[in-house]
């Protein structure tokens, strides 16, 4: 992906930049207070882009990947804009131009950022998944995802306040140590409850930030922030089609990161309490996020119909599906989780298996598609037909029901076993179509019976 989005996603926030340049010009503002202004429009929103792509089943298609390495890169971006913005204030505020001072200032802060880095990765990537190993062991679920939750906060706080790194690069630091640990897909999986909650408190943060007088305030100034956010999809579309891709795909990108969040924010306080900014821009980046994060959804939708439903003809661009498996009379694993890895270990010697699981799970010892088990590409793709088994080991029993169901309309004769956490959803596997239904709580309560009976 690096050839596509390193130069497409750089250049698209320097077009940005340019364009809040001129519509700080149009609203009085120096151009160096443009500079960091149009900076502020130019960083996608992660939270939003992710939501969408998953809501929308994308996320492993070629226009959520492109998408998703954009906004890494983006990211990126925006942490270095971060680390180098504080020595650069003074120069941004129009104050004269001291190289020797300018240049110190860079070096002590680059040097504070090298000695973190190299500090996190020789003794934290020893540390911190040894940490994770013993507390896995404990077994308790709780105090794994403290733990998790621990090591990201704490790297974050250790960044900002003893080497003077941004709370978002010791955040990312922190991101990549634990994808580095053998214990990094059950961190994810541990996490996601907190992202969602996190996801929550951010938008809610967002409208408790935002002032609605501006709209009638500064209408004009409000209308030029969103039309150079919205300027900024138009020049990804342009860029992108530039870089070969196609017009569909390159549509559905575009609009999916027209739009600003979170770093954006993080930018603009920034840049306020070093006197770049002035308080009032802050309202006018807020706004251009809420209006662009409202209208998002609408445009992605009319964008996505070509990739979820495409239409016959030369033009047409479905999404890829993954390569079919020449296995037959074999068994499907859905979910490589806990559960999915105990059932791998013990069926791998005995039959053909073949894993599909959402996240990636590196080498496994048995084929595997990457995919969420739901999409009937990815379904069609392990050959239910010619299937003997298939085992949905995912814990949620909604996406479950709906895999079962398209399995058994797939071999009304295979034998489909699922696993539940309650009575009700034993009942709805099975109206789907599930042969078995597992109840961990009822097995383990089984065993102990036949533990205790003399």
């Amino acid at each position: 992906m690096k050839k596509l989005v390193v130069p497409g996603a750089l250049i698209q926030m320097a077009v940005i930049t340019v364009l809040g340049i001129g519509a700080g010009s149009l609203m009085g503002w120096p151009w160096r207070q443009g500079l960091v202004f149009g900076l502020c429009l130019s960083v996608a929103s992660t939270v939003v882009v992710m939501r969408v792509l998953e809501d929308r089943r994308l996320t492993e298609t070629e226009p959520g990947k492109v998408a998703t390495g954009w906004l890494v890169v983006q990211d990126l971006a925006t942490v270095l804009v971060l680390v180098v913005l504080p020595p650069l204030a003074g120069l941004l505020k129009g104050e004269p131009l001291q190289l020797m001072a300018l240049g110190q200032s860079l070096l002590i802060t680059f040097g504070k950022l090298g000695v973190f880095g190299l500090l996190l990765f020789l003794v934290g990537a020893k540390v911190i998944p040894t940490m994770l190993h013993y507390i896995a062991h404990t077994g308790s679920r709780e105090l794994f995802r403290l733990a998790v939750l621990s090591v990201a906060l704490g790297v974050a706080f250790v960044a900002a306040q003893l080497f003077g790194v941004s709370i978002a690069l010791g955040a990312f630091f922190a991101g990549m140590i634990l994808a580095g640990s053998p214990l990094s897909q059950r961190a994810a999986e541990e996490s996601l409850p907190l992202r969602d909650a996190f996801a929550v408190l951010f938008f809610l943060s967002v409208g408790m930030l935002f002032d609605p007088h501006v709209i009638t305030r500064q209408t004009g100034d409000l209308a030029l922030a969103l039309g150079v956010v919205l300027a900024g999809g138009v020049a990804a579309y342009l860029l992108l089609r530039l870089l070969g891709v196609g017009h569909v795909r390159a549509l559905v990108i575009a609009v999916s990161i027209a739009q600003v969040g979170e770093f954006s924010f993080i930018l603009a306080d920034l840049s306020i309490g070093l006197g770049i900014l002035s308080p009032s821009s802050r309202a006018l980046v807020l706004g251009a996020s809420i209006l662009s994060i409202l209208v998002n959804p609408l445009l992605f939708a009319l964008a996505a119909r070509g990739i979820t439903n495409p239409k016959p003809g030369p033009k047409a661009e479905p999404r890829v599906a993954p390569p079919p498996t020449a296995l037959s009379q074999h068994a499907v694993v859905v979910g490589y989780g806990r559960v999915g890895k105990l059932l791998v270990a013990g069926l791998k010697d005995r039959l053909p298996l073949l894993v599909i699981e959402e996240m990636a799970v590196g080498e496994i010892g048995v084929e595997h598609i990457r995919g969420n088990g739901v999409r009937d590409d990815v379904l069609k793709a392990a050959n239910l037909t010619g299937a003997r088994m298939l085992l949905v080991a995912i814990p949620e029993a909604f996406e479950a029901g709906q895999i079962v169901q398209k399995a058994r309309k797939a071999n009304p004769g295979l034998k489909i076993v699922a696993r539940a956490h309650f009575d009700a959803e034993v009942a709805h596997l099975k109206a789907h179509g599930a042969n078995d239904v597992v109840m961990g709580e009822r097995e383990i309560a089984h065993a102990m019976l036949d533990f205790a009976a003399p």
